[in-house]
């Protein structure tokens, strides 16, 4: 959570892809290469949104790649028995440079089977270790630094494995939005909070109402009272039930941040993220309208919003 009350000591950020500290690294280099250029014989299949497949229709000890082909903004991966390997190719569905394009990807809660690594001219950057100590981990990287290769781990029984997760294609203008995921503890910039005013799928005023922690999932959970919505979608937050003219929901962020409940309002952004409201920045309100009235007469202001 940013620019919003936190325990001390606390890291002020994180930085997606990580590099993995520890564990087996990404097989060598001619295999993956021999593995990539694997033939004409690859099973191929294509979908708009979401692929589901099987390892068991592959010959034993084949060295092919199967190759996904998914064009849409959002979608899952289910494999099920993994063995061998995918390359998954995703694409929006409608043109936009590589370099203009975010993807994130979140594992399925029981996913397992096998590795994930961004691939990029052969070479293999592990991105979710096998049986992740954090599964629900959101992970995210510019499709400028490679696609997504899926490579399966060897297993004695692979009848109860399957490999899931589910992605998310974001284009450029939501460049801010992947900053928030990528370093969700530091605090915005005055440019910042005023880009996401614009730009954010829910901007509320409100406070915090509690923070539940929740250690097995990495998260916290934020309930707010709010008191004046400017804009949300999917309808994150709903009539209190006392009819007093307030609105409650609540929003995710990393439990590294170290959020508490804080004094007064505070101005909440963020995005819709597989399902679940995602805190972006969140400055106290008198910070955001000292900010905003300074852009205003500089003639610097985004977007308008209403400040009292």
């Amino acid at each position: 959570m940013r620019n919003v009350a936190r325990a001390p000591g606390r890291s002020t950020g994180l930085l997606l892809p990580r590099s993995p500290g520890s564990g087996p690294g990404p097989p060598p280099l001619l295999l993956v290469l021999v593995v990539l250029l694997g033939g004409a014989g690859a099973q191929y299949s294509s979908d708009l949104c979401s692929w589901k497949g099987s390892g068991l229709t592959r010959e034993a000890h084949s060295k092919e790649v199967e190759q996904v082909y998914l064009r849409c903004s959002a979608g899952s991966v289910e494999w099920l028995y993994p063995a061998g390997a995918l390359i998954v190719n995703l694409r929006p569905n409608t043109f936009s440079p590589a370099r203009h394009l975010t993807v994130c990807i979140k594992l399925f809660r029981d996913s397992s089977g096998a590795n994930i690594y961004l691939e990029k001219t052969g070479e293999l950057t592990l991105l979710v270790q096998d049986q992740s100590s954090e599964p629900s981990q959101v992970q995210c990287f510019s499709l400028e630094q490679g696609g997504l290769f899926v490579e399966a781990t060897p297993q004695q029984d692979i009848s109860r494995r399957t490999t899931g997760f589910q992605y998310e294609l974001m284009s450029g203008h939501r460049g801010l939005d992947l900053h928030v995921l990528s370093a969700p503890c530091r605090p915005c910039s005055d440019t910042e909070v005023l880009l996401a005013i614009c730009t954010s799928d829910f901007v509320v005023r409100g406070s915090i109402q509690d923070v539940m922690h929740a250690p097995e999932r990495q998260e916290s959970v934020i309930h707010l009272r709010v008191n004046r919505i400017h804009r949300q979608k999917s309808r994150v937050f709903q009539p209190a039930p006392d009819g007093d003219g307030h609105w409650l929901g609540h929003v995710t962020t990393l439990l590294e941040c170290g959020v508490r409940p804080g004094r007064g309002d505070f101005l909440f952004t963020g995005h819709m993220h597989f399902g679940e409201a995602r805190l972006g920045c969140a400055p106290r309100f008198s910070d955001f309208q000292r900010m905003y009235r300074d852009a205003v007469e500089r003639g610097l202001n985004p977007c308008e919003i209403s400040i009292e």
